[in-house]
């Protein structure tokens, strides 16, 4: 059964019970040795492999080809859930018919884990952003934008696609990707973004080594995210005979099942359950100033929002929904006193930029003594660094990071780029990875998006686009196909995943390389999928409104020829590096108040994520989910707590399942189907 966090101060996630029973055990020199529990073995790899390719293109039919279902856009992947649901339920079939061929729980995990990771490489802001980048400045390059002269010439023809049948082709849907010409034109680019994509990959997991023992084991951070799959796999779990959690899966499959039939049928009424249809955007009914400065303010219930919510402590949840309305009031109170004037106030992105990096910085901070023991036993062999048991010795993850960075500038240098920006880009990068893997292993919050706030957008927003060099801001165009946002990052999914290892019992080191190679293999799979269906609809002609192969294609270039025209505006940014400023003083404040204040609501988390275009959709989820808890401690104690939360696990796997069937069912029978998110 699940335990909750202890004492309600919510350091530890919900427990979950490890692997079953041990393996057998072994002779040794006479002594019984206890057998790991298998995890990452040859036919779990190549289970995994075989279903990557399947799903990297449901997740382009379901993100891009028909819009219509996001798996990628929230923290815990349903498509991904739904293969692991389905995985058991075979696996179950199996092991009463061969059971010597029932896959164990952490073989189970390691298929999750890849199918996890190659999601994230194929889907919402990687290389579905990155895909029509590649081939869109060389296609509509005309006379009227002049694209011809200003940037081609600045772009490297091994990253990018120029064949002009290739591309009448990709944007008319009128060929294949399966003849010579198309594949020659598409195969270079391709294999060397998948080759880039994955030494990130390579330097995330290297750098996820270094953290893993400091924040799982020292700080005991809490993984909520990983609850589910890990209940679901355990043999011991009682979660599949409790009732609650059947009646969590009921309940929310049933009023699934209504709206995909109510979309079907609009005859039937639609349960308010999402942003679309019957819900409510509470700007619509403030038209008067200041009050209509308030923006975007949707009010739809999301189950899956309120039951992940469940997982989370509840400073996050309070803090989520009530910075949610801070960023409002920000709006407003400008508009009240002129300030709405100034172009970009409240500079939202900028202030969320410098709340990500005050996370990360904060988060290694408190790591100090542990890097600084690392950094003494690199040079010194005299010292052991323990680190037997860790996915990589210490020394080898340090020198990974370092031949990942060399690696990383080498790519950089030969595109052009300068070297102090590469610098300065990369390591950007890598700190809002880290803050997101920090969020993600602290506090689990149900999405991450950060829109335009990367290194590609802030760099130029705070020393001006004219800092830079035509290839520098090439390259920043380039990698705004994995910086756009960052819901699907896979660095805090490594991480998630040898704390699954870690709770199965299993050792790290295969599972490394399991991640690693779903990295290369997911990304190539994403790219196959993404020109795949490019080919077969034209990625301007029958991809689903509002076509995001048009739209990612064509904002990195036209924000490009924006910068190339730009006149310089110091106070615009003035005020963006005040906002910087803002944001990072705000987070380092509120750490500071919680460390020195254990009664203190406010979570810097909070402030970072509440500014997103994801969080607009789950503020009112999480509201009621805080709202739910807080009544069912302080009424019911942990005990009452204990027992609801199957229901809400409950909760999520039926949304996953049914939400996951009805993308299949459009799929299938090629009409639009309902989906729960966004």
């Amino acid at each position: 059964m699940i335990q909750p966090p202890v004492a309600e101060v919510e350091t530890r996630a919900p427990a979950v019970p490890a692997n079953g029973s041990p393996e057998p055990r072994a002779e040794t020199d006479g002594i019984p040795q206890v057998r790991p529990p298998r995890m990452v073995t040859v036919r779990a790899i190549l289970l995994a492999l075989l279903l990557i390719p399947v799903n990297a293109l449901w997740v382009v039919k379901m993100e891009v080809t028909r819009y219509a279902g996001h798996p990628t856009t929230i923290s815990l992947f349903f498509n991904v859930v739904f293969w692991l649901a389905v995985l058991l339920l075979v696996n179950a079939l199996v092991r009463r018919l061969v059971p010597r061929a029932a896959l164990a729980p952490g073989e189970l995990l390691t298929v999750y884990i890849m199918l996890a990771l190659s999601s994230a490489m194929a889907g919402h802001d990687m290389i579905e952003v990155l895909t029509p980048i590649l081939s869109h400045a060389a296609y509509f390059a005309n006379s009227s934008n002049d694209w011809g002269s200003k940037i081609l010439p600045n772009v490297p023809p091994w990253l990018s696609v120029t064949d002009p049948v290739a591309l009448k082709e990709f944007y008319t849907g009128t060929g294949t990707l399966y003849v010579a010409h198309n594949l020659r034109a598409w195969l270079t680019p391709v294999l060397a973004w998948t080759g880039f994509l994955t030494l990130l990959g390579f330097v995330m997991l290297c750098l996820n080594t270094l953290l893993r023992r400091q924040w799982t084991e020292n700080e005991k951070l809490a993984y909520p995210l990983v609850a589910l799959p890990l209940e679901m796999v355990s043999p011991r779990t009682q979660l599949f005979k409790n009732r609650l959690f059947w009646l969590g899966v009921t309940l929310v499959g049933t009023m699934e099942l209504w709206n995909g039939l109510a979309y079907l049928y609009p005859s039937l009424p639609m349960l308010p359950l999402r942003m679309q249809g019957s819900a409510l955007d509470l700007s619509s009914y403030l038209t008067s100033p200041p009050w209509n400065a308030i923006g975007w303010t949707p009010m739809a219930v999301y189950p899956f929002g309120v039951a992940l919510g469940m997982l989370l402590p509840l400073d996050l949840l309070f803090s989520a929904w009530f910075f949610a309305w801070v960023w409002r009031a920000q709006r407003v109170v400008g508009s009240m006193y002129g300030f709405s004037g100034l172009p970009g106030f409240p500079y939202v992105e900028s202030q969320a930029f410098g709340a990500y990096v005050g996370v990360a910085l904060f988060a290694l901070w408190i790591s100090r003594s542990h890097f600084i023991a690392i950094f003494n036993g690199l040079f010194d062999r005299k010292i052991d660094l323990e680190d037997a048991r860790e996915p990589l010795p210490y020394r080898v993850a340090a020198l990974g990071v370092l031949l990942g960075g060399i690696g990383i500038f080498v790519f950089c240098r030969l595109c052009g780029m300068t070297p102090l920006v590469i610098g300065a880009f990369f390591v950007i990068y890598f700190l809002i990875a880290v803050a997101i893997t920090r969020m993600r292993a602290e506090l689990g919050p149900p999405a991450h998006d950060l829109h335009r706030a990367g290194p590609d957008t802030m760099l130029p927003t705070l020393f001006g686009p004219g800092q830079f060099t035509r290839s520098d801001l090439t390259m920043f165009s380039l990698f705004y196909g994995f910086n756009r946002a960052y819901r699907a990052q896979p660095m805090p999914i490594m991480l998630e995943g040898f704390k699954m290892s870690e709770q199965v019992g299993s050792g790290f080191r295969p599972l490394f390389g399991a991640m690693l190679l779903a990295v290369a293999v997911g990304s190539l799979a994403g790219f196959w999928a993404n020109i795949d269906q490019g080919y077969r609809y034209g990625a301007a002609a029958r991809i689903a409104p509002p076509n995001v192969m048009m739209i990612f294609g064509g904002e990195p270039w036209n924000r490009m020829n924006g910068w190339l025209s730009a006149v310089p505006n110091a106070a615009e940014q003035y005020h963006n590096s005040v906002a910087v400023g803002v944001g990072f003083g705000a987070t380092l404040l509120l750490n500071a108040l919680r460390l020195r204040l254990a009664w203190f609501p406010f979570h810097p988390v909070g402030y970072a994520i509440s500014s997103s275009w994801s969080l607009s959709l789950l503020w009112m989820p999480l509201f009621v989910a805080w709202l739910v808890k807080l009544l069912l401690l302080r009424y019911g104690g942990l005990k009452a707590y204990r027992q609801a939360l199957p229901f809400f696990l409950g909760m999520i796997l039926g949304e996953c399942i049914l939400g996951s069937l009805w993308t299949l069912v459009g799929i299938g029978l090629d009409i639009p189907t309902y989906s729960f998110w966004p």
